[in-house]
């Protein structure tokens, strides 16, 4: 594929619940950026999956192409039910070969009002934007993930415990982490971004910091 010229791309991964998401949104409105979050991507199969008796790959194909990146922010996305299926149909090669194709042309043609790109996954850095100009890999302890994300579903009004949601982040890990086909791992030239003791304004100042420095510099 075709990419266009002088964009800025920015490749992150971490962990479920290191700050990530957050931060990736706040760089694409920085610098005028199309955000994507491929996790959601693999949470929209995966609620598809929980609604079908057998899998249709055509569907999923169909679905993926015409999506609409808004309702990747669907509430439902954010249940557990979801998340563990979502991980499920992340680990099958035709699944993974038609989210790859789609992350690819939003990572390197995005729309011409944005001035590049900025995703956010488990392989992004390692898979899908290898020669991105800018490679992160958010990390924070697992206690600290865990009660963030168990605040989250507090303000959604969820009904779950503080110990579901860290063996739900325990669990969640060890799938990512030790998949066959494409694993969650940092690679050498990712810069780490360990998140437990930053606030949200603090980590962005230090990541606007380095891509400044880069930009300003002219070695984009």
């Amino acid at each position: 594929m075709k990419k266009r010229k002088k964009i800025i791309t920015v490749a992150i991964d971490s962990p479920a619940a290191a700050g990530a998401g957050t931060q990736a949104k706040l760089i694409a409105n920085e610098y005028n950026l199309l955000y994507l979050d491929t996790g959601k991507i693999y949470r929209l199969i995966g609620e598809l999956n929980l609604n079908q008796k057998k899998f249709n790959y055509k569907l999923v194909k169909k679905k993926i192409n015409l999506i609409n990146l808004a309702k990747l922010n669907k509430k439902s996305l954010l249940t557990d039910k979801v998340a563990v299926s979502a991980s499920i149909v992340a680990k099958d090669l035709k699944i993974r070969k038609i989210v790859k194709n789609f992350q690819i042309r939003c990572a390197y043609n995005p729309p011409k009002k944005f001035f590049g790109s900025v995703l956010d996954g488990r392989d992004i850095t390692s898979v899908i934007m290898k020669d991105a100009m800018f490679k992160f890999y958010f990390t924070a302890s697992i206690k600290v993930r865990a009660k963030r994300r168990y605040k989250e579903f507090k303000n959604l009004k969820k009904n779950i415990t503080y110990k579901e949601v860290l063996k739900s982040i325990r669990n969640r890990d060890k799938m990512d982490k030790n998949r066959l086909h494409s694993p969650l791992k940092k690679t050498k030239d990712s810069i780490l971004i360990n998140t437990s003791k930053l606030s949200k304004k603090a980590c962005f100042l230090k990541i606007k910091a380095i891509m400044d420095k880069k930009i300003l510099n002219g070695n984009i």
